[in-house]
């Protein structure tokens, strides 16, 4: 998935640099790809996990690519991509509209809808709306923020919380918040371009979904420490 980006990405950046030339272009184009892979061990089990996110456009609008997910024991458990089209709606937030697919654990195509920036204290911020093929509604929220410990040293506490506005039988999650996420992940960035990282990471199952859990004999709460490697171009 990542090989992908890259060279989808990069093709597009060979163009605009053809482009950049010829005389009399006011608009400049500019891409980015930043990939992240890690490993760690929950529930006694390896996982792998990957977020990827890489763009393409200018000060107007960008077209973005989104993948991420994780496996267990080499079987892939999550896994969805997004396509989005961005546009600015104030000196710190864009809004995006697009689809996102999930390949597992269901394999259904959604509408989505929301905004990414950076609110208020340097928080960057990721909410959106999901509208599934089958008219499910859901929405998630995400915040990150970046303190530096020293100039290479980069602490970065995450959060992220889901909800369903209906049950949703086959995906075994129930009306209202179904889930949150907290990370905290200690970056070396021994260039900004490359950054290998430790994690601890907490997931737990809210409300009706963490009831479902339990009645199916499911853990409710999962967490691990893992390792891995930021990149970007």
């Amino acid at each position: 998935m990542i090989a992908l980006l890259l060279a989808a990405v990069s093709g597009a950046h060979d163009g605009h640099t053809a482009a950049a030339a010829h005389a009399g272009h006011d608009t400049i184009t500019y891409w980015m790809v930043r990939a992240e892979a890690d490993y760690g061990r929950a529930d006694g089990a390896d996982v792998w996990g990957w977020d990827a996110d890489a763009w393409i456009g200018g000060d107007a609008s960008k077209f973005r690519l989104t993948s991420q997910g994780e496996a267990h024991d080499g079987a892939v458990e999550t896994a969805e991509i997004e396509a989005l089209y961005t546009v600015p709606v104030s000196d710190f937030f864009e809004a995006k509209a697009g689809v996102r697919y999930d390949v597992e654990p269901d394999g259904h195509a959604y509408l989505t809808a929301g905004v990414i920036g950076l609110a208020p204290y340097f928080f960057e911020t990721d909410a959106a709306a999901y509208l599934s093929e089958d008219g499910d509604l859901s929405a998630r929220l995400t915040q990150e923020f970046d303190l530096l410990l020293t100039q290479t040293l980069v602490l970065t506490p995450e959060v992220e919380i889901e909800a369903f506005a209906q049950d949703v039988p086959e995906l075994n999650v129930g009306a209202g918040f179904s889930s949150v996420r907290a990370e905290l992940t200690l970056r070396w960035e021994i260039t900004r371009k490359f950054a290998p990282f430790v994690r601890l990471e907490y997931e737990r199952a809210l409300g009706e979904t963490a009831g479902l859990a339990r009645a199916a004999g499911e853990d409710v709460e999962t967490s691990s420490v893992r390792a891995g490697l930021r990149v970007w171009f």
